[in-house]
């Protein structure tokens, strides 16, 4: 077995994926030398990464001017920088992509963050990306709200293949998996083949304990039963969210419902765990990469996790195990006066904002370019 603790993860079943993008990336073959030494199988990018990249850097300076000169609006020049970046890093992952026969290898773009409450314009505009790209392991990102969801299962319907970005909770989780069932049995019934038809389910993880740890700190400082739960809860809720959302995925995907699409060529929506960089400085900078393995999964990290692990990580498979203390880690949130689903909503609402804003600020700055 390999020394590289990355490398591990896919001999245990998981894809690493890198959840980060830049042109120099790409072009100085260092992200061909991940593929090869870390076993890297996939990449992510939202908006953004694409606005820290664009706009943090002096990487894209002359193919900006050069866009600029043909009176290409921001937006313009943004999208074409965008899958410009896009396909060059899907032919770095091509050959992955035909060797494992469409199981790994896939970059994801996102389509227009203010689209996530328009369903016909998440359709439309997922059909202008996925042409404009042309390569088959691109995953177009959808987020999971609840415009978005009939998205989801239209585009899988068409064979376009699809990131649901987004996830926080369970049951919108649920509601993402039937999506892309109820996509591919629309697809099968119209006799079309589902073998190349991609999807994974992105649950963000960090940011449920970045929201739910100071509510429970704050019993910290009282004496008696509250302050002792809410001591045993903290730091606990996003990992066994991800426990109990692996639970219903192998449930989804291992009954008889799915069992026949799989004999027309299915593969399964993995469940990809995303904001997986540690974010509270005094948990584990692998916290969301060591808990969480488990055989048809999928992890993107940033950078400094994806160098955090390859130094120190002890992969093993985890995310099966005590599914019954993420049970009562559950039923012990509204004693503390902590309703999730109210959460996870907030943090679906957050989660749009968190890209419009960078978005916008990057259109911004475009316009004001020389």
């Amino acid at each position: 077995m390999t020394d590289n603790a990355l490398k591990q993860l896919g001999i245990l079943g998981q894809s690493i994926w890198l959840d980060y993008i830049r042109r120099d990336l790409i072009a100085s073959g260092q992200l061909r030398e991940m593929i090869a030494t870390d076993g890297l199988r996939g990449m992510t990018s939202n908006p953004a990464i694409f606005a820290k990249a664009i706009g943090a850097s002096h990487e894209y300076d002359a193919a900006i001017q050069a866009l600029a000169a043909t009176r290409k609006t921001p937006q313009e020049i943004y999208e074409t920088l965008s899958q410009q970046d896009v396909q060059s890093a899907a032919e770095a992952f091509r050959p992955l992509y035909e060797a494992s026969d469409g199981g790994d290898g896939y970059v994801s773009l996102e389509v227009n963050p203010h689209l996530a409450r328009d369903t016909a314009g998440t359709i439309q505009e997922a059909h202008r990306l996925w042409r404009a790209v042309d390569r088959p392991n691109v995953l177009i990102k959808v987020p999971a709200t609840v415009e978005g969801l009939p998205a989801i299962q239209q585009l899988i319907s068409e064979g376009i293949s699809v990131n649901v970005t987004l996830l926080f909770g369970l049951d919108r989780y649920r509601q993402a998996a039937e999506a892309y069932l109820a996509g591919l049995e629309a697809r099968a019934a119209l006799g079309r083949p589902l073998a190349r038809v991609a999807s994974v389910a992105s649950f963000f993880l960090s940011r449920i304990d970045t929201r739910v740890d100071p509510v429970l700190e704050a019993f910290f400082a009282h004496e008696g039963k509250g302050a002792e739960l809410a001591r045993q809860l903290h730091g606990q809720v996003a990992v066994a969210s991800a426990k109990l959302a692996y639970r219903d995925f192998q449930a989804l995907f291992g009954g008889p419902r799915f069992q026949a699409l799989v004999r027309a060529g299915a593969r399964p929506q993995r469940l990809l765990w995303a904001s997986t960089g540690t974010k509270n400085p005094d948990y584990s900078d692998v916290k969301y990469v060591e808990a969480l393995i488990g055989v048809d999964t999928v992890n993107t990290a940033p950078p400094a996790t994806l160098d955090a692990y390859r130094d120190h990580g002890d992969p093993a498979l985890r995310i099966g195990l005590d599914v019954a203390h993420a049970e009562w880690v559950f039923r012990q949130l509204p004693e503390m006066g902590i309703h999730l689903d109210l959460i996870t909503q907030e943090l679906e609402t957050a989660g749009v904002e968190k890209f419009t804003q960078p978005f916008d600020t990057l259109l911004g700055a475009l316009a004001k370019r020389p």
